[in-house]
């Protein structure tokens, strides 16, 4: 599961968008992953009743929330989708976050051998955040991917399967 073939693949990246509640933005972040058949609106509805119980665990730092739900719960197949917003949205724990990177996984185990690694070197570049805010065409994003290969955490990944 690769990050920036998997954006290709699903033309998955959505900039600039706007949002008034953590719902309508997780549903405008799992929105590109429906469009192209790799989850139903299933899951989006896991993901908004997870966060419900359990809260905005998927905040992985100050701007950038990482939704997902039980691995395979309208999952058809393994995707990433990214979504920027024009303006954060406010979490219950208030946690804002205006950077949105969507996970969809058809088991368990991708969150953790896969996924991370590929999330962490993005967000690991410098001023990541503002950049991709910046960002104005998927392009530019799939730049950001590309430079992120270099990091230490993809060391070992084979990210061609």
């Amino acid at each position: 599961m690769n990050l920036q073939q998997s954006f290709k693949e699903n033309d998955s990246i959505r900039l600039g968008l706007s949002a008034d509640t953590w719902q309508e933005a997780i549903r405008l972040a799992v929105q590109p992953l429906i469009d192209s058949g790799a989850a139903s609106s299933e899951y989006h509805d896991a993901i908004i009743a997870s966060t419900e119980k359990y809260g905005p665990y998927y905040v992985l730092m100050p701007g950038m929330a990482m939704p997902h739900a039980e691995a395979g719960k309208g999952v058809f197949k393994n995707a990433f989708a990214l979504i920027t917003l024009t303006k954060p949205v406010t979490f219950s724990d208030g946690k804002e976050a205006s950077v949105f990177l969507t996970l969809a996984a058809t088991d368990p185990s991708i969150h953790t051998t896969v996924a991370i690694p590929q999330i962490v070197a993005l967000f690991e570049l410098d001023n990541a955040i503002d950049r991709l805010l910046a960002c104005q065409n998927p392009e530019e994003v799939l730049k950001m991917v590309e430079e992120s290969k270099n990091s230490p955490y993809l060391e070992g990944l084979d990210l061609d399967n």
